[in-house]
């Protein structure tokens, strides 16, 4: 049936730790395609890149299914704060 939804959350949220986490299935239900936000206290000290590469890492077996991985945002806790905060 491919990768679900529930399977990519289950992984990150086991394998990062993530204070939030978003995922969308945009394959329509086939598992192919995922758009990911995720909040992660293990991101710090870490360059974008190397964020990326920690998500992809951490779905190393959901990857052999997925088509398409989309990392909306990678963020410390203290970034996701910083971007909620409204703008005076």
């Amino acid at each position: 049936m491919g990768v679900t939804k529930e399977t990519v959350e289950a992984t990150l949220t086991s394998k990062l730790s993530p204070t939030h986490l978003k995922v969308v299935d945009t394959s329509g239900g086939c598992g192919a395609s995922f758009v990911v936000e995720i909040v992660s206290k293990e991101f710090e000290g870490k360059r974008l890149l190397d964020r990326h590469r920690m998500v992809n890492a951490a779905l190393e077996k959901e990857m052999q299914e997925i088509h398409a991985l989309s990392i909306k945002k990678a963020l410390t806790p203290e970034q996701w704060e910083q971007q909620s905060q409204p703008s005076a």
